[in-house]
C-alpha cells in the first residue's frame, strides 16, 4: 500500500494549529470546494471569507453557508459588509444602508447602532458569523485613496463614539465585529493594496488621534481587531503593523498599565495577498512573520485560494515552528484564540436564530429592518449652493445625468454599481445617464461640448465622487457649471471641495439608498428628517 499523500493523511496537532489560523477565500457560489469541506471537517481549519464573487442571492448564500456549518458547526464565516460603498451581500445592486461617513454626518450613535444591528440581522440570517467591520480609521487626510467615506469622519471623538455604536449593534445581533485597520489607516495617501503606506506622525498624535477609536472599541468589547499593512516609524521604523511585534504585542496586546491597549480578542490580518506585504515578503513568509508578531488569524482575501496554496501556507507555518523561527506556543495560542471565537459565534448565532428576532437588544425604537437604511441615508443628505447661484427649481421632467467616474479602489471594487441614474429615472422616466472617466486637460472642452449636446434642453445633473482629489473631474465640472448655471451637482464621496452648481447635494457615500435620497431632493420630495441645509 502506498503512503498517504500530504493532502489526504490525517494532520497532526501542529498542522491543525497551522490550518486553524488560515482563513482563505474560495471560488464557488453553490457548493464549497470538496477540499475546503474536508479541511473544515477534519483538517483543523476554522474559518473562510466570502466576497462578492461568492454571492448571487440571499437564498444562494444561505445554502452555501449551511454546507460550511455542516462541515464545522463552529466555523467562522467572514465577510466585508461595512454598508455603504463596501458591500458584498448587495454587490450587484448597491447597499440598502449608507456607509460610515453618512452615519458620522448624522452623528446619532443610536442610529449607527440600529444600522449595524440591521446589518447583523441580515448576516446571521445568511449564516455569516464575522464581519470585517467597522472601519475605526480617522480620515484625517482628505486625499486618502482607500478609506474616505468608509470612515465615520475626521474627528477622533466622533469616530470613536460611532465605532462603539457599530460594534454594539453588530454584536447584539450575534455577529462578531472586527474593527480595522490598526493602528489606523486614515492619514495615508497610498492604498496598501498597491504599495506600502507610511504615517509619519509622532507617538502623541497617534495616541490622541489614531488610537482613540480602537481604545473605545476594545472597551466596548469588540471581538476582533484587524491589523493594517502600514509603516508607522513612531512605532516600528522597519516593519508594517501586520508584521510588527512592537505594534501587535507591544501596543495592541500589551496591558493598559504598560501603555498598551490591553486587547485580548482575536487579531486578524488584512489581506496577506496585498502588495504592501506580498510584494516584499510573499504570502507564505508574510504569514509566518504575522503570526510571530502576534496576529491570530490570517486573511487571504483578495484572490481565491485552492487546496495547494492553502497547504503551502500551512506547511510554511509548520516549517517555521520546526526550525525554531516561530515558537510553537505562539502558533497554538493563536489557534486557540480563533477556536474560542468560533465557539462564541456559534453560541450567539444559535441564540439569535432561536429568538426569532435577532439583534433587537438595545436598538428598540430606531426604525425597522428594511427602513432604517432609507432613514439614515436621508438624514445624511446635506444641501447647499455657492453665493450668487441661481435659484434651483426642482426637476419635473427627464434630466440628463453625467457621472464623472474615478477609478475604483480595490476595497470597494468595480462590481458594485453607483451613481444617480437609476434612482432618478424611476422618478423621472426618460432620464438618461452618461458616464465619463478620466479626461486629459486638453480634452475637457470637447467633452463639455459633447455632454451639453447630449443634454439638449433637459436639465443637467453632474455626479462626482471625491472631486477634490481629481483635477480632471474638477475642471470638467467647473466648465459644465459655467456653461449651464442651473446644473445640479451631487457629491457621492467625501465633500471636501466647495459647493458648486445651482444646487449642491452631498450624500456622504455612494450606496444605493444615498442615490435614492438625492433623487428625492432633486425632484422636490420631502427633505428627510434631520437633513441639513448649509
Amino acid at each position: 500500500m502506498s503512503a498517504p499523500t500530504a493532502a489526504s493523511r490525517k494532520p497532526d496537532a501542529l498542522e491543525r494549529d497551522a490550518l486553524a489560523v488560515l482563513h482563505p477565500t474560495f471560488h464557488g457560489t453553490d457548493t464549497p470546494p470538496a477540499w475546503l469541506l474536508r479541511l473544515l471537517e477534519s483538517g483543523g481549519m476554522t474559518g473562510v471569507g466570502l466576497f462578492g464573487r461568492n454571492v448571487v442571492s440571499d437564498e444562494q448564500v444561505t445554502g452555501l453557508t449551511t454546507r460550511l456549518h455542516e462541515a464545522n458547526p463552529e466555523v467562522l464565516i467572514a465577510i466585508d459588509e461595512e454598508g455603504g460603498d463596501v458591500t458584498r451581500l448587495e454587490v450587484r445592486t448597491g447597499s440598502s444602508v449608507p456607509g460610515s461617513l453618512a452615519l458620522g454626518a448624522v452623528d446619532d450613535p443610536d442610529l449607527t447602532r440600529a444600522v449595524a444591528a440591521d446589518i447583523g440581522r441580515r448576516l446571521v440570517a445568511r449564516g455569516i458569523t464575522l464581519n470585517w467591520a467597522p472601519s475605526a480609521d480617522v480620515n484625517s487626510n482628505p486625499d486618502n485613496p482607500v478609506i474616505g467615506s468608509r470612515s465615520f469622519g475626521a474627528d477622533p471623538a466622533l469616530v470613536a463614539r460611532h465605532t462603539v455604536a457599530y460594534v454594539e449593534g453588530l454584536q447584539s445581533a450575534g455577529v462578531a465585529a472586527c474593527v480595522k485597520h490598526f493602528p489606523g489607516h486614515g492619514d495615508t495617501d497610498v492604498d496598501s493594496h498597491l504599495a506600502m503606506p507610511r504615517i509619519g506622525v509622532d507617538r502623541d498624535t497617534l495616541t490622541e488621534r489614531e488610537l482613540l477609536p480602537f481604545r473605545a472599541a476594545i472597551a466596548a468589547g469588540t471581538r476582533c481587531v484587524m491589523s493594517a499593512h502600514i509603516l508607522v516609524p513612531a512605532l516600528d521604523p522597519e516593519l508594517p503593523g501586520t508584521l510588527s511585534p512592537a505594534v501587535l504585542n507591544g501596543l495592541l496586546r500589551a496591558p493598559v498599565s504598560e501603555g498598551g491597549l490591553g486587547f485580548e480578542g482575536v487579531i486578524v490580518t488584512d489581506g496577506m495577498e496585498m502588495d504592501a506585504v506580498a510584494a516584499r515578503w510573499g504570502v507564505e513568509r508574510g504569514n509566518v512573520l504575522a503570526i510571530a508578531a502576534g496576529a491570530d488569524a490570517i486573511c487571504v482575501g483578495g484572490t481565491p485560494s485552492d487546496e495547494a496554496e492553502v497547504l503551502r501556507m500551512r506547511d510554511a507555518l509548520v516549517a517555521a515552528v520546526r526550525s525554531g523561527e516561530l515558537p510553537e506556543e505562539r502558533l497554538h495560542d493563536a489557534a486557540e484564540r480563533v477556536r474560542a471565537l468560533g465557539r462564541w459565534t456559534a453560541a450567539r448565532r444559535a441564540e439569535a436564530l432561536e429568538s426569532g428576532n435577532p439583534g433587537t437588544a438595545g436598538v428598540a425604537g430606531r426604525g425597522s429592518p428594511g427602513n432604517i437604511g432609507t432613514e439614515a441615508a436621508g438624514r445624511a443628505v446635506r444641501i447647499s449652493a455657492p453665493a450668487g447661484a441661481p435659484p434651483f427649481a426642482p426637476l419635473t421632467g427627464p434630466a440628463h445625468v453625467l457621472v464623472l467616474t474615478p477609478a475604483a479602489n480595490v476595497a470597494v471594487g468595480s462590481e458594485t454599481p453607483w451613481g444617480l441614474g437609476p434612482a432618478l429615472t424611476r422618478l423621472l422616466p426618460g432620464t438618461t445617464t452618461d458616464r465619463r472617466g478620466r479626461t486629459a486637460p486638453d480634452a475637457v472642452p470637447a467633452v463639455v461640448e459633447e455632454v451639453l449636446r447630449e443634454a439638449g434642453g433637459r436639465r443637467l445633473v453632474v455626479v462626482v465622487r471625491d472631486v477634490h482629489r481629481h483635477a480632471w473631474m474638477g475642471e470638467t465640472l467647473a466648465a459644465l457649471v459655467a456653461a449651464r448655471p442651473d446644473t445640479a451637482v451631487v457629491e457621492m464621496g467625501v465633500p471636501q471641495a466647495p459647493p458648486s452648481g445651482a444646487l449642491h447635494i452631498a450624500t456622504h457615500g455612494a450606496a444605493r439608498v444615498c442615490a435614492e435620497a438625492a433623487a428625492e431632493v432633486l425632484t422636490g420630495g420631502t427633505i428627510p428628517r434631520g437633513t441639513a441645509r448649509t
